[in-house]
């Protein structure tokens, strides 16, 4: 039986995609760039807000001086704005009560900026008391560099084999590899269920109701 369950946010927990769509088209108009079509957004998303800002300008644009402008206008608006239409996924809600109740310790590692990451956890999720909620911080690489999840791992006390990573990207599989811990691929989020397979996902998922099974098997994979 799994006592860690760690979910990545955008993509798994929380549909933030048009939100994240609308921040970064902000960000663009603002500063005289074409902005794109919401539903272009998930190719862009996945690796931090600065990537996300770094994709979404025309290449001949992506120096420092403009990739820091358009960051700062994209969290100016985001921060006022990230609740507007994000939602939680069907099923989620009643995921995480059931793995709470349960006594399973629950955790949630992004690569979105750590201040978002805090607010729209609290704003979805008041009422799960998570053992950690992590964002990205300054200093600390984005995933998949695993440092994310070895910080969770070093306030959760729990032994990596008792750990599983939950995320809808190569990505989050990547950081679950490199961590070393149990990976499962969900396919409702941004990213397709081949980019998992691609990415050695330990098992894959098409509802939240799958996980609970998975985190009471004694063996997973």
């Amino acid at each position: 039986m799994k006592r860690l369950v760690i979910f990545d946010l955008d993509g798994t927990l929380l549909n933030t995609i048009e939100d994240l769509g609308h921040a970064a088209n902000y960000a663009l108009e603002r500063n005289g760039f074409a902005t794109h079509t919401i539903a272009s957004y998930p190719f862009f998303v996945g690796n931090g807000v600065r990537k996300l800002i770094t994709r979404v300008l025309p290449e001949e644009h992506r120096n420092d001086s403009t990739i820091d402008t358009l960051l700062r206008d994209f969290k100016q608006f985001y921060d006022e704005h990230c609740c507007e239409f994000t939602k939680p996924y069907a099923g989620m809600p009643e995921l995480l009560r059931d793995l709470r109740d349960s006594g399973v310790h629950l955790a949630v590692a992004s690569n979105k900026y750590q201040a978002a990451t805090q607010k729209i956890i609290s704003h979805y999720y008041g009422d799960i008391d998570f053992t950690a909620v992590a964002g990205q911080c300054e200093g600390v690489n984005v995933k998949p560099d695993p440092s994310i999840v070895f910080g969770i791992l070093a306030q959760a006390k729990v032994p990596k084999r008792e750990v599983l990573y939950v995320g809808d990207s190569g990505v989050d599989m990547e950081t679950a590899r490199r961590a070393c811990v149990d990976s499962v691929g969900v396919t409702w989020g941004f990213r397709t269920e081949k980019e998992l397979v691609e990415h050695h996902a330990g098992t894959i998922v098409h509802n939240p109701a799958e996980i609970l099974d998975l985190v009471g098997r004694d063996t997973l994979f």
